[in-house]
């Protein structure tokens, strides 16, 4: 992203002011022709910069002189209608220098900052398909961090993948795909039930928080097509293909095992926030 330093004329903008006060691993969302399109990650903060040559005769009479924040986007291959969801996000609008407006139509502003709840609303209704750009933003910033030392680091970037603290502390709890019953760990993917994006540190690492399933498998869960029942009830969502479930054997369930509580916990997470139910 770039942007001038101030108006045109040297006024005051606070849209500019906002790209100084991003931070790394910050989520952006791309919003055009009345679409969220794309969603990015902040992966570095705001430098000075000319204007980039890209943008051609674009902004003549801006200053040349501006704000430059490199980020790392993501396309949407479904994008996301604000206006068709105002009953949700219409609450959620800041009280001033909002991006868009209470009818769903768009304002004229460059960098706007939302409210944490909103956000948290646009990935929800966005889903799986911003995961990868934000977990891959919360990982730069893992690296970053100065309050957790090399080996901490290590462990919660290895997590995200399914290796290393993390999956051993999984394997005390789990023997094998709950569907499948395949007990080879060479053939298994250690998957978080709350994904690894929304956990904190210590969630990332926590062996209660997940499940090893065969990859056809996490793929399903992953993404929200399936779910489990605090007692292992296997559970299928509405916008499974039956071929699909016919085609894997999901209809008959190897380990019929009720979760632990502390897997309960987190499971009640996947449920109401992963699972597509509708």
């Amino acid at each position: 992203m770039w942007s001038p330093k101030s108006n045109k004329g040297g006024g005051f903008n606070q849209f500019y002011i906002n790209m100084t006060e991003t931070c790394v691993g910050d989520i952006v969302f791309s919003f055009s022709d009345t679409l969220i399109k794309t969603v990015g990650v902040i992966s570095a903060p705001a430098r000075s910069s000319e204007k980039p040559k890209e943008f051609g005769k674009a902004g003549d009479a801006w200053d040349t002189d501006g704000w430059l924040v490199q980020v790392d986007y993501e396309e949407i291959s479904n994008p996301l209608k604000p206006k068709d969801h105002m009953d949700i996000l219409g609450p959620l609008l800041p009280e001033r220098y909002s991006p868009i407006r209470v009818d769903g139509g768009g304002n004229q502003v460059y960098l706007a900052e939302i409210p944490k709840p909103m956000a948290t609303a646009l990935l929800s209704l966005i889903g799986h398909q911003s995961n990868v750009a934000i977990e891959e933003g919360q990982e730069r910033e893992i690296k970053n961090r100065t309050d957790i030392d090399v080996t901490v680091k290590y462990q919660l970037v290895r997590s995200r993948v399914g290796q290393g603290q993390y999956r051993n502390n999984l394997e005390r709890h789990e023997v094998g795909c709950r569907i499948t019953g395949i007990t080879d760990k060479r053939f298994l993917t250690a998957s978080h039930i709350k994904p690894w994006a929304k956990s904190n540190d210590f969630e990332k690492l926590d062996g209660n928080n997940g499940l090893l399933l065969s990859p056809h498998i996490d793929r399903l869960f992953d993404r929200g097509y399936i779910s489990f029942e605090d007692n292992g009830q296997l559970m299928f969502s509405p916008v499974l293909p039956p071929e699909v479930v016919v085609a894997w054997g999901l209809n008959n369930p190897v380990v019929k095992e009720p979760l632990s509580s502390k897997q309960a916990t987190y499971m009640a997470v996947h449920r109401n926030g992963i699972f597509r139910s509708t």
